[in-house]
């Protein structure tokens, strides 16, 4: 019997979560997936153990959304759940708060596939990134391998520390000028919208080697590439289309803040940069696309243009006024200014979890890991990319039957020699990759 302190516990949105419900519609939800692949099969009871014994570790993950006068905020769920089922053909389908026992948080088995899908509003990849992990270790635990805590494995007997459960983004918001962003509009990838929940999921799976060795050719990191191959693919895709005028094409990259501001936080902190190529200019060769989003990553990631962009991101936040506006006021102004303004300002998302690391009697049971950003808001289609040993894995979700930039972003990375083995939740025949 839980005592009334600990009844009352709630957490309040992070300032990056506080944006998504506020987004949520029927046919968007801001839901992310991240995979692990096993080398052998998984066996559903188990898992469901695993993810008793686990999710107890991460009080934010295990939470129902509540609505409050001003704000939304975040308590711990008590309900039976969160489940485990047999995987789905579209993944990162819309969560409904009040549905699956108000847990904003699925598992999914499949093979010797393990999927966690996880609302945006509780935290970030890296977030779900040690969710995953955890559950994943205690899972092969409980088969008999002994796997030990460390990196992104937590230890399920330990107590959350404070700074696991805070909004990491208040901390460093104290830079004295907030940075304007690009508002430009543009360039819209056009396509026939899939019927209703249907997610399109293209995946390139290729050696690290050989993309690592590709970039070096153009003296770039395979980051700064694989941004290239996505701008060019953009530009591609809109030379081709029927057009009035040309327009920018740019890219939505979130950028884990943790890499430049100490923090263990499992929440969201991450921040948003936009490399973009106008074709208005003249015409790019793709030596030149990769030269100028290696400038503008130098240029623009680095601590004090970071600090800069989460202090602009916090002062609405802290502005007195806008704090005792109801909250159906704050809904209507944040979805009329993310429709009419920032969903326009990208072409597409591009997200880079980059190489993961796990305990090192952890590596063998484990063949390579997938990431998926969810539904997109518009037409449009989303990269995300992750690495595991040799490992690299490019997949591509999109609510468009068109797959014409994926199809020329593939094909650029062949004409450079990488190998590259294309798998799809779609009928690809037609498709010429």
């Amino acid at each position: 019997m839980k005592n009334k302190s600990e009844r009352k516990i709630w957490y309040k949105l992070d300032l990056s979560a506080i944006v998504y419900p506020t987004l949520q519609r029927r046919d968007f939800s801001s839901v992310y997936r991240l995979s692990v692949v096993l080398k052998e099969a998984v066996d559903p009871k188990v898992l469901q153990q695993a993810a008793d014994l686990a999710l107890k570790r991460f009080p934010t993950y295990i939470a129902s959304i509540r609505k409050g006068l001003f704000w939304r905020y975040l308590e711990p769920n008590e309900r039976p759940g969160p489940f485990v089922q047999p995987d789905i053909k579209n993944p990162c389908m819309p969560m409904n708060f009040k549905s699956n026992n108000r847990y904003l948080l699925r598992i999914y088995y499949y093979g010797n596939r393990i999927s966690l899908e996880a609302h945006h509003c509780l935290g970030d990849g890296t977030g779900g990134m040690y969710v995953l992990q955890t559950l994943t270790a205690v899972y092969l635990r409980l088969t008999g391998h002994p796997v030990s805590n460390g990196g992104f494995v937590l230890d399920i007997d330990e107590k959350p520390s404070e700074e696991e459960l805070e909004d990491a983004y208040m901390r460093y918001a104290n830079a004295k000028v907030c940075p304007k962003r690009p508002a430009e509009k543009t360039y819209r990838v056009r396509g026939t919208r899939e019927p209703f929940y249907t997610l399109n999921i293209i995946d390139g799976i290729m050696p690290v080697r050989q993309v690592r060795e590709v970039a070096g050719k153009y003296g770039a990191t395979i980051t700064e590439y694989l941004n290239a191959a996505l701008l060019s693919a953009l530009l591609e895709k809109q030379e081709k289309d029927w057009h009035i005028r040309l327009r920018p094409v740019r890219i939505a990259m979130p950028v884990n803040l943790r890499r430049f501001f100490p923090s263990e936080t499992l929440r969201n902190f991450i921040t948003m940069i936009y490399p973009s190529i106008d074709p208005r200019l003249g015409n790019w060769s793709f030596e030149e696309i990769i030269r100028h989003v290696h400038n503008y990553m130098n240029y623009y990631i680095n601590e004090k243009f970071l600090r800069g962009d989460i202090t602009t991101n916090a002062s609405t936040q802290r502005n007195p006024f806008i704090r005792v506006v109801p909250l159906f006021i704050k809904d209507f102004v944040v979805r009329q200014f993310y429709t009419r303004v920032q969903d326009r300002n990208s072409s597409a998302g591009l997200t880079n979890m980059g190489a993961v690391k796990v305990p090192e009697d952890m590596k063998p049971f484990i063949e390579r890991f997938d990431i998926y950003m969810g539904q997109p808001f518009s037409s449009r289609t989303n990269c995300a990319i992750i690495s595991f040993g040799d490992i690299l894995t490019v997949n591509f979700a999109s609510s468009i039957v068109e797959a014409d930039v994926e199809r020329y972003f593939f094909r650029r990375l062949v004409k450079d020699g990488i190998h590259v083995r294309i798998e799809s939740n779609r009928d690809l025949e037609q498709e010429q990759f």
